[in-house]
């Protein structure tokens, strides 16, 4: 549970040392009012010499009982098919959750782990990092100011080559699946973020480049509560020469947030407006360890709430049972 003294430093484990896990322990050293006590790895070299590094605790299995007794607040950077049963472990411990993406593997573990929080007034956060890009932020803004009037189409492209023949991503048992799970519960939580409520979505598998076991491109349709119509391309074979990974086209002007830097254009006018200053991947992450850190202490609201987080997963599960059944697949997204 967190101290009560809101002097001392949220003591946080690390449970995975991976990719991603690197650089959630690049951005935790950047966060005030917290202080990293152990790191979880299995891989005793790896673990040993980042503990030593950290001046932390090194604990090979996320199921060591002091793991719940030693900290407030965990990370958790392991592979999706491993996210259920440790949340809902630490969360049962009264331990407060930040879930790398997905939450789940499945929308019904998910829903348990929201309400597991609740019942041990413990903070879940599943971590989503584009909801704390600068660049995003401010176009959430002014998507909401009306500046491009009521949106009518939405793009998304998280397309870009990487080779997942060595990687556990693209193992089913382990990921859920392929770059639909992996990257498409960012893309599906961005456009929420972005628009609202997601009504239902189409989704198809492109046709193979990389021999996986797992689909590698994807096309995701779906319709917004307000009616925007979207399209989402995601590939980990396929590059699509793109600044912009997400626009925006309304009736009163279009809006493109890019890696290097974001701007939007209102109708009747010659001149683009800059705004943003790109994708910056560690601040996004620092920010989010902060809102986290906040949200514990009752000092903000999470960015993105248990509830949230649910549906992002059923979004996902959504976008599966649509490619199966060649239809549109209802989430129920009430907003």
């Amino acid at each position: 549970m967190s101290p009560a003294n809101h002097d001392t430093p949220l003591r946080f484990a690390l449970i995975g040392a991976g990719r991603i896990g690197m650089t959630h322990l690049e951005a935790l050293a950047g966060c005030p009012g917290t202080a990293l006590v152990a790191i979880v790895e299995p891989r005793e070299a790896v673990g040993a010499a980042l503990a030593e590094e950290n001046r932390c605790l090194h604990l090979a299995d996320w199921q060591d009982p002091r793991l719940a007794k030693l900290c407030d607040a965990a990370i958790i950077c392991t592979p999706p098919v491993t996210h259920h049963p440790i949340a809902r472990s630490l969360l049962e411990a009264g331990c407060h959750v930040l879930c790398e993406k997905p939450l789940t593997i499945e929308h019904r573990h998910a829903q348990e782990l929201a309400e597991t929080a609740r019942a041990h007034g413990a903070v879940l956060m599943m971590a989503s990092k584009f909801r704390f890009v600068d660049d995003v932020i401010k176009a959430k803004a002014i998507v909401e100011a009306g500046i491009l009037g009521r949106v009518v189409f939405y793009e998304n492209a998280f397309c870009a080559f990487v080779d997942m023949s060595e990687r556990w991503n693209a193992d089913p048992e382990i990921a859920g699946g392929g770059v639909l799970i992996d990257n498409g519960t960012h893309a599906l939580d961005l456009a929420r973020f972005l628009l609202g409520s997601i009504r239902d979505v189409h989704a198809q598998r492109g046709l193979p480049v990389q021999k996986l076991p797992v689909e590698d491109s994807v096309r995701v349709m779906f319709r917004s509560g307000s009616g925007v119509v979207g399209l989402i391309d995601l590939s980990w074979s396929l590059q699509k020469e793109t600044d912009a990974y997400v626009s925006l086209y309304g009736t009163e002007g279009t809006l493109h947030i890019g890696w290097a830097g974001s701007r939007y254009r209102q109708r009747g006018h010659s001149q683009w407006i800059p705004f943003g200053r790109g994708y910056d991947k560690l601040a996004a992450f620092r920010r989010q360890i902060e809102n986290f850190r906040d949200t514990i202490r009752g000092h903000d609201r999470p960015v993105i709430t248990p509830e949230a987080a649910v549906l992002s997963v059923r979004a996902v599960e959504a976008a599966y049972a649509s490619i199966e059944g060649d239809r549109w697949v209802p989430i129920e997204d009430a907003g």
